[in-house]
């Protein structure tokens, strides 16, 4: 289920009292209650990036890094380790220092990661900016966090990055690097552009590394001391389906040791090499990828700017990849991809799969035709670093494709009905996390934080249901609940039955107004390919099928859903459209 589930609503909270007994280490579920605990064998480690990378250099110094294959990049550890410093200390020599934000706008390259680790050198807060942003969202993203530099590539894909920002900070053009003072965007006075020439009033990528002297290397051994693992060290914004994006602010602490956790359920080592096709801006690149690929001392391979699945399975191929991420859309393009094909995928064993369920059947491809033979499911949002469900390698396939696995070590977790107590084993309710992997909170941001995170549970907004297992499942979103006539409707249930028309691509179900029933249910289908659908043979299909207040009022047959920027179906827009269009009918 989504690793990418990043919005949060207000909701009725209410107190729950104490479980009679503490829920087991195991993540099994005691006295039939939805709350679990993970085990606790491997304890917490209170270090920072820096230093959870000063170690993979001391015991893997001379192996692989880092691959960017489209650019033929390939670095070491140590010269890695190096390139940070240089980075580090161009980025002191400009100005920055502990605390200030930078923000970092570009697809997969190597000054991606090279500016998350020199940051993190001297205590700065990388701010991830989505490369599909475009300047409205990044002045708001710029502005909330009040970002003191910009680190971006000149373009990517039909976004011109160079033009855009000139755009929204034309003093620019008459200033000096490292000077700006822009109305529009009043915090930022550098602006760095990676691997071309920047213009007027920018640095390149270059210059900044080539900035930093010996005192700047001497300051950077200063700076160590100062640095806590509790430090705020990252901010990722949230999609932004319920209004306005969220800077979740994460610490070392937080993506460290997540990193760590993710990366032990599919037992990565240092003789591993791990392909990353998903994005760096999020969660599941730059925390799960890199930071889990360097806690082992493992490759990190990355196949282009952004996914491709040639690419991708030349890159698991010519680099003998033994692990890879991705949605399981990347997954089944690859599969498309290998038709024909004759790569040779013998060293992959292991992965990760998520940002949506997995089908059995693209589950038993992947075993099969891409020997991935422990590839794990996982579940988690941004606001909790973001991982807190994981299937381990020798689940059943039944279990890591209807379920999102069992808790993560370290973390507790409850599902609680509206009022707050929490329910029976296998009842629905709200998923709430607590423990090490909460964020602080969101940036500049108080009201929303103190409504997400209630006595120091994170409540997700996601509807769950834990079995006696301690196996979870997302069921839905508490904010897509539909209420219609006194019955509690919920979309994925329909969703997942419309799934079963053997014309139905794509099936989104959400609730409109009504003044009958309070609420009544709508659905949106894309068709398959060559298919003809309509909305009475969608009707039928669900006559004597599923209940007959859950079947659809409303169908509308459509060729694509409103989406967020990170792939999140935008059911709001789609309730607003269709009231919308039933009252133009009706007048």
């Amino acid at each position: 289920m989504s690793i990418l589930n990043e919005s949060s609503s207000k909701r009725v909270r209410g107190t729950s009292p104490p479980p009679e007994s503490a829920p087991c280490a195991s993540g099994a579920p005691l006295d039939g209650r939805s709350h679990v605990k993970g085990e606790t064998n491997a304890g917490l480690e209170c270090v920072t990036i820096p230093q959870l990378l000063r170690r993979a250099v001391a015991r893997h110094g001379r192996r692989d890094a880092l691959v960017f294959c489209q650019t033929g990049e390939r670095k070491s550890y140590q010269e890695f380790d190096r390139e940070i410093d240089a980075l580090a200390s161009g980025l002191l020599a400009m100005g920055l220092q502990k605390g200030d934000r930078v923000g970092i706008w570009s697809p997969n390259r190597y000054e991606w990661v090279l500016t998350q680790f020199a940051t993190a050198r001297i205590g700065a807060i990388l701010v991830n900016v989505n490369p599909a942003y475009r300047t409205g969202e990044l002045e708001y993203a710029l502005n909330k966090v009040g970002c003191k530099a910009l680190v971006l590539a000149p373009s990517f894909k039909s976004s011109d990055y160079v033009s855009m920002i000139r755009e929204l900070a034309p003093e620019l053009e008459t200033c000096e690097p490292g000077q700006l003072s822009a109305a529009r965007l009043p915090a930022l006075e550098s602006v760095i552009v990676t691997g071309a020439e920047p213009g007027p009033g920018a640095f390149t990528f270059d210059e900044v590394r080539d900035l930093g002297g010996p005192a700047q290397q001497l300051r950077l051994q200063a700076i160590d001391g100062s640095l806590g693992p509790d430090d705020a060290i990252n901010i990722q914004f949230t999609s932004g389906t319920t209004g306005a994006p969220k800077g979740a602010t994460l610490s070392h602490h937080n993506i460290v040791n997540n990193a760590r956790f993710v990366t032990d359920r599919i037992m990565l080592t240092d003789a591993d090499r791990l392909c990353i096709p998903v994005p760096l801006y999020h969660c599941f690149g730059m925390v799960m990828g890199v930071l889990g690929a360097v806690s082992k001392g493992a490759a990190m391979v990355f196949p282009g700017e952004a996914f491709e699945p040639r690419a991708t399975l030349q890159a698991l191929s010519g680099e003998h990849c033994t692990a890879v991420y991705g949605v399981p859309t990347m997954f089944v393009a690859m599969l498309q991809e290998l038709e024909g094909e004759s790569l040779d995928l013998g060293s992959l064993r292991t992965g990760i799969m998520a940002g949506a369920p997995c089908p059995m059947e693209v589950m038993e491809q992947i075993t099969t035709r891409m020997n991935l033979h422990e590839v794990t499911i996982c579940y988690g949002m941004t606001e909790t670093s973001p991982v807190s469900f994981q299937s381990l390698v020798d689940d059943p396939m039944d279990k890591r494709c209807a379920t999102v696995g069992r808790v993560h070590p370290h973390l507790e977790v409850k599902i609680v009905d509206p009022e707050g107590n929490v329910v029976p084993v296998g009842e629905r309710g709200e998923l709430c996390t607590r423990g090490y992997a909460v964020m602080k909170g969101y940036w500049n941001d108080e009201e929303q934080t103190r409504e997400c995170i209630v006595d120091g549970w994170m409540h997700t907004g996601d509807l769950a249901t834990l079995d006696d297992e301690g196996f979870c499942s997302i069921v839905g979103r508490v904010k897509d609940m539909i209420i219609r006539g006194g019955e509690n409707v919920y979309p994925r249930e329909i969703e997942e039955f419309l799934f079963r028309h053997p014309d139905v691509s794509v099936a989104q179900v959400f609730g409109i107004p009504d003044e009958r029933y309070g609420e009544e249910v709508c659905a949106w289908i894309i068709p398959k390919p060559g298919a003809s659908l309509t909305e009475d043979a969608i009707k039928e299909f669900c006559r004597e099928q599923i209940a007959h207040y859950k079947i659809p009022r409303h169908v509308r047959i459509v060729d694509e859903i409103p989406m967020t920027i990170s792939g999140k179906p935008q059911k709001f827009v789609m309730r607003d459209r269709m009231v919308e269009m039933l009252s133009s009918q009706a007048t």
